[in-house]
C-alpha cells in the first residue's frame, strides 16, 4: 500500500466511524490561534490512558477534570484528594506523578517540546509525543498499540517481527505534515476498529510484553488497600483483613512500597494516605 491510498483509508475510516465525541479531544476541547488546545486536558487523559481502556477511561475522566479542571487546582490540592479521584483507574502511582507534573507545570508552563515534556515525572517517550501532537498539533512520529495494528497490517504482512524504529519509518511518510493532532487521533481509532475486527498483529511487535493476570498480582493487593484507604485510615490488621491467609505476605509488601513511594504514611501503626 502506498502513502498515499493508506492516509486515503484512515481518513475515510475515521469519517465514517471515528472517536470524534471523546471529551479530551477536539472539538470538545477548543483549538486556539496558535493551533494548541488545552495541553493539561491532554495531559491529564494521556496519563489515564497509560494501560486503562479508553471506554473505562472516559467516565472517571470527566469527574476528575470536574474535581481539578485546571493545572492549579491540581497543583494545589492534597494528595489524599487526587488519589480519591483516581480510583477505578489503577496503578495509583501515577495520580502522584500527575500531581507532581502539574506542579512543576503550574510555574513553568507547559512546554511544546517532546525533550522538555519527557522530564515531567511519568513522562515516557510515548506520552511526551502524544501530548505534543495532540497538545501543541507538533509532527512528532507517535507509536502506540492501535498504530502499531495498522501499520503492521498494511506495511508489514509478512515480517514475523516488527521494531517501532521500522515502524517510525512509515510514520514519517505516511503523516500529513501540519495535521498531526487530527491524523494520530484517525489512525488509532483505525487501529482500534481493525482490532474489534480480531485483527490485532501487537504480538508480531519487538516491544509486545504480555501482561500478567490480575487477580492474584500484587497490583491487586496494592489497589485493594488503596482504595480501603480511600475511606480513612487503616491498622495492619485492617489491611490483613482485605484478603485470606494466603495472600498477608502480599498485603505487608503493598503497603511496604506504598509507603516508600510516598502515598501511604504509618502513625502510630494507622495507615493513611498522605495528605501533602
Amino acid at each position: 500500500m502506498t502513502p498515499a491510498s493508506f492516509r486515503s483509508l484512515v481518513w475515510r475510516t475515521y469519517a465514517r466511524q471515528g472517536r470524534h465525541d471523546l471529551p479530551w479531544r477536539s472539538p470538545q476541547l477548543k483549538i486556539r490561534k496558535d493551533g494548541s488546545v488545552d495541553a493539561y486536558r491532554v495531559l491529564v487523559s494521556e496519563i489515564m490512558l497509560q494501560q486503562t481502556q479508553v471506554d473505562r477511561v472516559i467516565p472517571l475522566y470527566k469527574n476528575f477534570i470536574g474535581q481539578f479542571p485546571t493545572v492549579k487546582k491540581l497543583a494545589d490540592a492534597p494528595l489524599s484528594a487526587v488519589v480519591k479521584n483516581w480510583q477505578g483507574l489503577g496503578y495509583n502511582r501515577r495520580a502522584k506523578m500527575l500531581q507532581q507534573a502539574a506542579r512543576l507545570i503550574a510555574v513553568t508552563g507547559m512546554s511544546r517540546e517532546v525533550g522538555a515534556l519527557e522530564q515531567l515525572p511519568g513522562i515516557g517517550p510515548y506520552t511526551a509525543r502524544a501530548i505534543a501532537a495532540f497538545a501543541f498539533n507538533e509532527d512528532v512520529l507517535v507509536v502506540e498499540t492501535n498504530i502499531r495494528t495498522a501499520i503492521i497490517h498494511h506495511f508489514f504482512e509478512e515480517a514475523e517481527k516488527v521494531s517501532d524504529t521500522e515502524i517510525e519509518k512509515i510514520l514519517e511518510k505516511v503523516l500529513p505534515k501540519g495535521r498531526a493532532r487530527e491524523w494520530y487521533s484517525a489512525l488509532m481509532d483505525y487501529g482500534a476498529s481493525l482490532k474489534r475486527l480480531g485483527i490485532s498483529h501487537n504480538a508480531r511487535s519487538t516491544t509486545h510484553v504480555r501482561q500478567s493476570a490480575f487477580v492474584g498480582s500484587l497490583r491487586e493487593v496494592r489497589g485493594a488497600v488503596v482504595r480501603e484507604l480511600t475511606k480513612g485510615p487503616c491498622s495492619l490488621r485492617d489491611c490483613r483483613k482485605l484478603f485470606s491467609s494466603s495472600r498477608q505476605v502480599q498485603v505487608r509488601e503493598a503497603l511496604r512500597a506504598l509507603c516508600t513511594e510516598g502515598l501511604v504514611r504509618c502513625e502510630r501503626g494507622m495507615y493513611r494516605l498522605v495528605e501533602d
